[in-house]
């Protein structure tokens, strides 16, 4: 059964900073930059990310989870990417981000819309069930 978890002060202030790195770097001419993302990681510190898109593009959530372990963090809490318009502007992590975050940490949350446009906090493991699992050896 899926958890939902309450969206905090910190919550909200993760979800103003992606909107500002996206406000900061967006491209409305060649559309290369046009989510952002903020990752906050278990210590408190919080890295920011935009997607970078191209034929081989990657997402922001890629981007913020690529500065915080280029700065040697390891262990996440909560992560969130948004865009502009929309309801909210909350979007959900496409199928391959899902998959990053399942493997770099499989309890992260993640901060998404219900089904009645609300936001949520909710871990990458319920947004992934059956998710792909490793087997080494």
């Amino acid at each position: 059964m899926m958890q939902l978890f309450s969206i905090t002060e910190q919550d909200n202030e993760l979800i103003k900073l992606a909107h500002e790195v996206l406000d900061k770097n967006f491209d409305d001419v060649k559309w290369n930059h046009t989510v952002g993302s903020a990752v906050r990681c278990v210590d408190g510190s919080i890295f920011l990310g935009v997607n970078c898109d191209g034929v081989h593009g990657s997402c922001a959530e890629y981007i913020s989870i690529g500065a915080a372990i280029t700065a040697g963090q390891r262990e996440f809490d909560t992560i969130v990417a948004v865009s502009r318009g929309g309801h909210n502007s909350i979007l959900p992590p496409c199928g391959n981000c899902r998959q990053m975050l399942f493997e770099y940490s499989p309890d992260v949350k993640v901060i998404v819309n219900d089904a009645d446009g609300n936001i949520v906090k909710v871990t990458v493991r319920d947004l992934l069930p059956f998710a792909y699992i490793h087997l080494n050896g």
